[in-house]
């Protein structure tokens, strides 16, 4: 296979695709708390929030699917599929379900917060497993098949 071969592959792969795309993600989400947050006492504002996670399961597993993967080819003499191709983006959707005051403002300091909290963790999840395959990339790279 020529260099430029590998080098899509890698490229290509499902953790550089979809990885950087859900950081994207997370960070816009800090974005949109941080909004819904400085908002919390401006009446008649509604928050917003970003889905992404759902688009991208449903992308994964399909529209009807019972949650499990789909197919995946192992060995060049199994039967060929369609490689999955990661196309969610992270949406900000407005929610104009709820209302918590008089004043028509829906922003719950204490939903925003633990959602805040909630988003970090996710953060820090995905840049470790992202740094992770970037090192683990680095290693068999710097170790000439040894």
């Amino acid at each position: 296979m020529s260099e430029t071969g590998v080098l899509e592959q890698i490229f290509n792969s499902s953790n550089f695709n979809y990885l950087p795309r859900a950081m994207t993600a997370a960070n816009i989400r800090q974005e949109v708390i941080a909004n819904n947050l400085a908002n919390v006492n401006t009446p008649n504002f509604r928050k917003s929030n970003v889905e992404f996670e759902e688009l991208l399961a449903r992308e994964i597993y399909g529209e009807e699917s019972d949650g499990k993967l789909k197919m995946a080819r192992t060995h060049e003499k199994h039967l060929p599929f369609v490689p999955l191709e990661f196309r969610a983006e992270p949406t900000i959707l407005q929610d104009n379900s709820t209302v918590m005051r008089v004043d028509d403002n829906n922003v719950d300091i204490d939903i925003e917060m633990a959602t805040l909290a909630k988003n970090q963790l996710y953060y820090n999840a995905l840049v470790t497993e992202f740094g992770g395959h970037v090192s683990r990339l680095k290693a068999s790279i710097t170790s000439n098949g040894q």
